[in-house]
């Protein structure tokens, strides 16, 4: 017998459902009797209903490899995880989630639960360093409006300069922590004092996120 095709995902959402609707067709017609016929008519050979088996799995893999771009389509028309639990057959929009983060595709050898936890931990952590920044917004924004009027930094900084400018005018503090640390490497060598505390503020997200992680993945 040959391999197994490797499950592809459809080219789009419309032909997945084309090619949903035509098996859910095919299906029915399979299931509905046909004048003239009787079920002993006939007998499969060995290899007929082996490969009828194999046929079988090929597409029970590809089609619940589907399963994780439907859910995105869904969300990104505007479902809620609420409206998903139905189509999902779970009782929950915290299942609905869960389900979708067990398939969809992650780091290879990781199993479905190892990716619900991993991002779990991850918006944990999320959590506690939005809260930490906030907590720390003064100072935060003092070092971000410090660093957006230098006018002696070389061209390669103008780019997160800018990310940092756009942080600062938004009204979450939390923002300001990824571009902060992205203008650095281009502190260090004018500007040591400003380069130093960003690294105590990367030294504390670090700190911040492991702390947020190992507390999301303790026993309750």
């Amino acid at each position: 017998m040959n391999a197994s095709p490797e499950p592809r995902d459809p080219t789009s959402f419309f032909a997945a459902a084309a090619a949903l609707n035509t098996i859910n067709e095919a299906v029915r017609t399979a299931q509905t009797p046909q004048s003239g016929t009787h079920p002993e008519d006939g007998q499969a050979s060995v290899d007929q209903a082996l490969a009828a088996l194999l046929l079988l799995r090929e597409l029970r893999d590809q089609l619940a490899g589907w399963e994780h771009g439907l859910i995105e389509a869904a969300r990104a028309a505007g479902s809620s995880w609420a409206d998903l639990a139905h189509p999902l057959g779970v009782a929950s929009r915290q299942a609905a989630e869960r389900r979708y983060l067990r398939v969809r595709p992650g780091t290879p050898g990781t199993t479905g639960e190892q990716r619900v936890q991993a991002t779990r931990s991850r918006r944990a952590a999320d959590r506690t360093i939005t809260a930490w920044a906030r907590t720390n917004a003064a100072d935060l924004r003092q070092l971000a409006g410090q660093i957006t009027a230098l006018t002696d930094l070389p061209i390669q900084a103008h780019t997160p300069l800018a990310r940092l400018a756009e942080a600062l005018a938004d009204n979450d503090a939390a923002n300001l922590v990824d571009p902060l640390a992205d203008t650095h490497t281009h502190l260090k060598a004018n500007h040591p004092d400003l380069a130093a505390r960003i690294d105590t503020i990367n030294h504390n997200a670090d700190r911040l996120r492991q702390a947020g992680s190992d507390h999301r993945g303790m026993p309750t």
